[in-house]
């Protein structure tokens, strides 16, 4: 009986020192696999800030184009308005009957900018002499931009 123990507590013994080996193996096995994924997390991470940088520098220089845009469109867009004013002024000059039948033969969107932008006594003089088909469908025009 006591040899039987004997060998019980000898192979009891093995066993955890076997064990105890394949622990000590399989956690020095995942620290390296462990250091593997964190070299991959570094390398990636390094690589977004890359990418992240290159991103917002883009960002800059398309905002920056945009505010250019933005300020030629702006730019071009007072020159019209400043075009269109003269234009209106000249109408505003003229007798109605002279400018009524200028504007009638005008597009629609094009007489309906210059009314606008005339002095609305003298654009209601000229709108008293356009032919009443072309009066109303400009204060339809005219009616809808103002809303």
């Amino acid at each position: 009986m006591m040899r039987a123990m004997v060998i019980a507590v000898f192979l009891f013994i093995a066993f955890n020192v076997y064990a105890e080996e394949d622990i000590v193996s399989l956690v020095e096995q995942q620290s390296i696999e462990l250091d593997k994924k964190e070299e991959i997390v570094k390398k990636e991470t390094a690589r977004l800030g890359t990418l992240k940088k290159e991103v917002e520098e883009d960002i800059a220089k398309y905002t920056k184009l945009l505010k250019q845009i933005e300020k030629s469109l702006q730019q071009a867009e007072e020159k019209g308005n400043k075009r269109l004013k003269h234009v209106a002024k000249a109408y505003e000059a003229m007798p109605p009957e002279d400018a009524a039948a200028r504007i009638s033969g005008l597009d629609t969107k094009t007489a309906v900018r210059i009314l606008l932008k005339m002095n609305s006594k003298k654009a209601g003089l000229v709108m008293g002499m356009i032919e009443t088909k072309k009066a109303t469908r400009l204060t339809k025009e005219i009616a809808k931009l103002k809303k």
